[in-house]
């Protein structure tokens, strides 16, 4: 039987997913509502499969995915994200997850989506295939594109509306390394406040409305 971690900080959410692996004889041995609480878990859970949505309170789900895999390199993640852009699962499986599961997928994908990451096999949606294919063929970018990891993750911060202190406090850096990275992301995007950088993101897809 494959053992999952659920992490996602809506209860009903997992409450559903709990609910259709169980018929699917995955038993879910843990659950998180942060990417905080995930990382504090798995040492003491191990599970086969992490499931992580990306968008949560906090560090989020994408630096959660980088702090799991560092502390162990062979954690097997299926990321899951309600985001229409390509850059979030560019990033993630970038990172190390081994699959992305968009979230408007049908129930039956995330029972495929397990299953092949349990296996140690890559599993990313048809759509989302489809979607990062076709961005590699038309050399579309986002602006998103120009930033390194670490200034990608506070600009999302950034664009939610989070201060520099609450960004400094989720990413474990000082709020002078944040004031850093939000200048250069401001130079790149070309933007002059954090307004406009709420803007880029949900003109690009990249943060929810």
């Amino acid at each position: 039987m494959i053992r999952v971690m659920l992490v996602d900080d809506h209860a009903l959410v997992r409450m559903g997913f709990k609910m259709l692996l169980g018929d699917a004889h995955v038993e879910v041995v843990a659950e998180a509502g942060s990417g905080e609480q995930a990382c504090l878990d798995y040492p003491k859970v191990l599970p086969d499969v992490v499931v992580m949505d990306l968008s949560m309170p906090g560090m989020g789900g994408l630096e959660a995915v980088r702090r799991l895999l560092a502390h162990d390199p062979n954690a097997r993640i299926l990321a899951l994200s309600a985001h229409e852009d390509t850059a979030h699962p560019r990033r993630v499986l970038r990172a190390g997850a081994l699959g992305y599961l968009a979230k408007r997928s049908a129930p039956d994908a995330l029972i495929a989506a397990v299953t092949a990451v349990a296996r140690g096999d890559r599993y990313v949606d048809a759509q989302t295939a489809q979607a990062l294919a076709m961005a590699q063929i038309d050399g579309e970018t986002s602006p998103a594109d120009m930033l390194s990891e670490r200034e990608f993750s506070v600009f999302i911060q950034l664009a939610q509306g989070k201060s520099v202190a609450a960004i400094a406090e989720s990413l474990s850096l000082s709020p002078s390394t944040v004031g850093t990275h939000l200048y250069n992301v401001k130079q790149k995007l070309n933007a002059t406040n954090q307004s406009e950088l709420t803007l880029i993101a949900l003109r690009w897809g990249l943060i929810q409305a």
